[in-house]
């Protein structure tokens, strides 16, 4: 039986989305349980097996956009995962890690002096299979070397998370989701001194064949959770970019 062309183009669709690291609704295993921000990606599942990049909003949000990203790293590594984290001057403190339930043992740091460095060993990092996600510091990403690492995980299938602090201006890249990070009060339990439950407003800029928005989310009970959705800006689904 001949297919139709809307079949066709049905299948090829849902093969470029999964190669994209959009697995079908039936696999439990992507679900991180992001709350509205799900409702952004295909299939309502965070794409795994993908570059995402990471922008704080300002200077004084890059330690946010770390923990933030340690967040979601808690349901990318698993129980048992193991996570590269690479950069010329490291922006997260490793114990802090055990605040979004992760061991900071499971984690490898590797530190090095020049920014081109730090991009050759995370693309090194994204082509082993043993390691569940890689993250790298590095301001700047233009679109080939971008492309390069979103190949490499199309082969390995590791999650790669890119932050950008400092960086001075901003380009066309091939990952398939750009956040921007911006810091928010901690919410203060029981009037008790601290700094409370980590709070931040994410703006997801641009995600592939998704619906971009912004959120107002807090880590708490190990978990994410949506305070509020901002509709600052609401566009159609991104399409995908040929070549």
């Amino acid at each position: 039986m001949q297919q139709s062309r809307a079949d066709i183009l049905s299948s090829l669709q849902s093969d470029i989305l999964r190669l994209q690291g959009f697995k079908s609704p039936g696999n439990t295993t992507a679900r991180l349980n992001l709350g509205l921000m799900d409702a952004a990606f295909p299939h309502g599942v965070f794409p795994l097996g993908a570059i995402h990049e990471f922008l704080p909003a300002g200077e004084e949000d890059i330690a946010a956009t770390s923990g933030f990203v340690a967040s979601l790293l808690s349901n990318v590594t698993g129980a048992n995962g193991i996570a590269l984290w690479i950069s010329t001057s490291r922006t997260l403190f490793p114990p802090a890690l055990k605040t979004f339930g992760i061991s900071p043992e499971r984690f490898i740091f590797i530190d090095l002096k020049k920014e081109k460095d730090v991009w050759w060993a995370v693309e090194e990092g994204l082509k082993c299979t043993s390691v569940a996600a890689v993250v790298g510091e590095m301001p700047t990403l233009d679109f080939t070397s971008s492309r390069r690492l979103q190949l490499a995980v199309e082969e390995s299938c590791v999650t790669g998370f890119v932050i950008r602090p400092h960086s001075q201006k901003l380009t066309t890249t091939a990952c398939v989701s750009r956040w921007k990070i911006a810091s928010l009060p901690g919410e203060v339990v029981d009037d008790l001194p601290g700094v409370g439950y980590p709070q931040w407003r994410v703006e997801l800029q641009r995600v592939r064949n998704g619906k971009p928005g912004t959120w107002d989310v807090k880590w708490m009970e190990g978990q994410l959770k949506t305070i509020a959705e901002k509709v600052l800006h609401r566009f159609e689904p991104e399409e995908r970019k040929a070549g």
